[in-house]
């Protein structure tokens, strides 16, 4: 190729070429991306929880793409096979425990009653400085599914500590391995550290509730 302005528009659609390929890998790799997000009250004292109790899921909230029951049945493992390794005892709900855990699961179409379900004994806690990370979570799960485990304390009846967990739903059977590694990884910072609660009234000191 001896014409110079040729080799220079050769040149140039190799590199546009290039891109598109960088660019095209970058999108698709992006939805496939879990967003894991823990909140939890920093004014607490974590070491008085001793016991727990799973309470199941939020009605009308669970996912719609899998069995109610199956999904029932993979939280308790994973929460209680996590709860057990920090030392917590699980109890029934009716023996007074030191935490309940509820869960609840939307797809898209259901983000937008997130609010409206049967929430039991216990509100939605998406209010105060629990609304900042809230409405974060939403807004990234309008395309994919989220998944928000709560740990309340049914003493107080205020929420503890949460976990949000944003992911890609395209086969839920297959998905739900990745889920639970992420759970699991989750729960590592469980119960928060001195550090993580200096961080987090940080962080609720930057994001008052909205008025």
């Amino acid at each position: 190729m001896r014409n110079p302005q040729l080799r220079a528009m050769h040149h140039r659609s190799i590199q546009f070429m290039l891109m598109a390929v960088m660019l095209g890998a970058l999108f698709l790799a992006l939805p496939l991306r879990a967003k894991v997000v823990v909140d939890f009250d920093p004014n607490l004292d974590f070491s008085k929880y001793k016991t727990y109790a799973f309470i199941g899921g939020v009605e009308n909230l669970v996912m719609i793409q899998l069995n109610p029951d199956l999904i029932e049945n993979r939280m308790h493992h994973s929460v209680s096979r996590e709860l057990d390794k920090r030392g917590l005892r699980e109890v029934k709900p009716e023996e007074n425990p030191d935490l309940v855990v509820r869960y609840w699961a939307n797809s898209s179409t259901q983000l937008d009653v997130a609010l409206a379900g049967d929430w039991g004994p216990y509100g939605a806690y998406v209010g105060s400085y629990w609304g900042f990370l809230f409405e974060s979570v939403s807004a990234s799960s309008k395309k994919e599914g989220a998944l928000i485990i709560d740990l309340i304390d049914p003493k107080a009846k205020s929420l503890a500590w949460r976990l949000y967990l944003i992911r890609k739903i395209t086969n839920p059977d297959k998905e739900w391995k990745k889920a639970d590694e992420e759970i699991s990884k989750a729960f590592e910072s469980y119960p928060p550290s001195g550090k993580a609660k200096e961080d987090k009234k940080q962080e609720r000191a930057e994001h008052p509730p909205k008025s």
